[in-house]
């Protein structure tokens, strides 16, 4: 399964809408995306399974690429 993961890359500052990044990664559940990103340090705000009609749009995205992690 693929999931898209919205994150702040500083945990230690205050979220802020426009600093919101994202990454796509494949994982078995979204506990096992969250444990693979726990050493980056990074502050996660939603972690969103991507299937059917949604992933193909996201992937037909020219920045869709998937983390190695």
């Amino acid at each position: 399964m693929i999931y898209k993961v919205y994150y702040q890359e500083n945990m230690l500052q205050v979220p802020v809408r426009e600093n919101t990044q994202s990454m796509y990664i494949e994982a078995d559940s979204e506990r096992s995306v969250r444990e693979k990103l726990k050493d980056r340090n990074y502050s996660i705000e939603f972690v969103q399974l991507l299937e059917g009609a949604h992933l193909e749009h996201e992937q037909a995205a020219p920045y869709f690429e998937l983390e190695q992690v």
